[in-house]
């Protein structure tokens, strides 16, 4: 595997565990794709559109033999398979599927954004990452997720399922 990727898993609509399972489990069919940690699942605090319900949220990382832009466009064609339609920004969805960091490398297109600039202001986010890789340094902060996470002033609601 030619690539080190990290992928956040959310949904909150309809059955949220099965929904981020099923999702997990497409990105592995694909032959290129090794899985190498796998995070807890939480349940977790909306943010942003808070009138909705609350949201199950894992992480992955894997091994892959795509480049960023085919891992992105492959997660996208998942989110679709899986009953995916756009809302709006923060709004309810099936899956969300994010490439949180790709080895450790910065983009920067209309198309994708890596690392997902909203990483260190996540703890839905952060709390999954520390749990597959505390010391994985933020290529662009230049600090472990573990550091990140110890720095959270506020709760955000994430618990253990």
């Amino acid at each position: 595997m030619g690539h080190i990727a990290y992928i956040g898993i959310g949904s909150n609509l309809g059955d949220k565990l099965h929904q981020c399972e099923k999702a997990i489990s497409e990105i592995l069919k694909i032959d290129r794709h090794k899985l190498l940690a796998k995070s807890s699942l939480f349940k977790t605090q909306p943010i942003g559109y808070t009138s909705q319900d609350w949201f199950v949220n894992g992480a992955i990382k894997i091994g892959t033999d795509l480049d960023a832009l085919e891992l992105f466009r492959t997660l996208k064609a998942i989110e679709s398979q899986l009953g995916r339609t756009e809302t709006f920004r923060w709004g309810p969805r099936t899956i969300d599927l994010d490439i949180l960091f790709f080895d450790d490398v910065e983009i920067h297109t209309e198309e994708l954004q890596i690392p997902h600039p909203q990483i260190q202001n996540r703890q839905f986010v952060l709390i999954p990452l520390a749990e597959i890789d505390r010391n994985f340094i933020h290529p662009v902060l230049k600090k472990p997720i573990q550091e990140l996470l110890n720095n959270f002033k506020e709760d955000q609601g994430v618990e253990k399922l």
